[in-house]
């Protein structure tokens, strides 16, 4: 179902023009040394705008990826910057595709991507299976800590 999902997205639902778009961002922030962080997060969303159905937004310590020093200020200034903005693009594209039945799927589309929008840096798309089974062992971790501190 994610295929057909992604494919009808790619094609109709704008997911051709949201990778490009991000791709041609992705460009511009790499031309300039400190735009080199900010490039690397919009060419991860290039990929999850072109096919966003079947996969979730991450931690990227979920994963077991040890987050960058920083990661939390460059977040902050993508916030002021641009996400902020991006995120509300995305959202009034998802009311917009809601207002229909046909493109509701389309809709929830744009507002994963408002979310990964927002605050790209240090979180990874990955898929909706990978993403349940690093949520759960990490519950699990947690579970463990807890019974072995007694809280």
């Amino acid at each position: 179902m994610a295929f057909v999902g992604n494919l009808l997205w790619f094609v109709l639902g704008g997911g051709i023009i949201a990778w490009l778009l991000w791709v041609l961002f992705g460009l511009v922030l790499a031309i300039t040394i400190v735009g080199l962080p900010f490039a690397m997060a919009a060419f991860r969303i290039s990929g999850f705008a072109a096919f966003p159905f079947g996969k979730e937004l991450v931690d990227a310590r979920l994963l077991g990826e040890e987050r960058i020093l920083g990661t939390g200020l460059a977040n902050f200034l993508w916030v002021v910057l641009a996400g902020f903005w991006l995120a509300i693009s995305h959202v009034l594209s998802g009311i917009s595709y809601c207002l229909t039945i046909i493109g509701i799927p389309f809709g929830f589309a744009h507002f994963k991507l408002a979310a990964v929008s927002f605050a790209p840096l240090g979180k990874r798309p990955v898929t909706t299976e990978l993403a349940t089974q690093a949520r759960n062992q990490t519950a699990g971790i947690e579970l463990q800590k807890r019974r072995i501190d007694g809280t």
